[in-house]
């Protein structure tokens, strides 16, 4: 089964969407705050699935902040809930001009 966004917009809706420490510090040094991810999820798509990931799988989403920047997040599914395993800008030197596609 292929992991839907609509699913982890559902996920934020009901606040079952866990962070852990490492990754809330991670957003600290990043510049990066949850309702930027947040925002991010409800605009945003998935570009890449990752269904074999353990102990879930997951997805990279590309989504914009409200200040227009683009921010990847890669979430698990739990099945009745989701945690962020990570999120950053994306370096346009790793990825296509739309962020969607990594270079090699």
């Amino acid at each position: 089964m292929e992991l839907d966004i609509e699913t982890f917009r559902k996920y934020f809706e009901e606040d079952a969407v866990l962070i852990s420490e490492h990754a809330a510090e991670r957003f600290q040094e990043r510049g990066i705050k949850i309702s930027d991810i947040r925002y991010a999820i409800g605009d945003g798509e998935i570009i890449e699935h990752y269904p074999d990931d353990f102990p879930f799988p997951s997805c990279l989403i590309l989504g914009t902040t409200k200040e227009g920047k683009m921010l990847h997040t890669v979430m698990s599914d739990e099945g009745s809930m989701s945690r962020i395993i990570t999120a950053y800008y994306p370096d346009p030197d790793k990825w296509s001009a739309d962020f969607k596609v990594r270079k090699d």
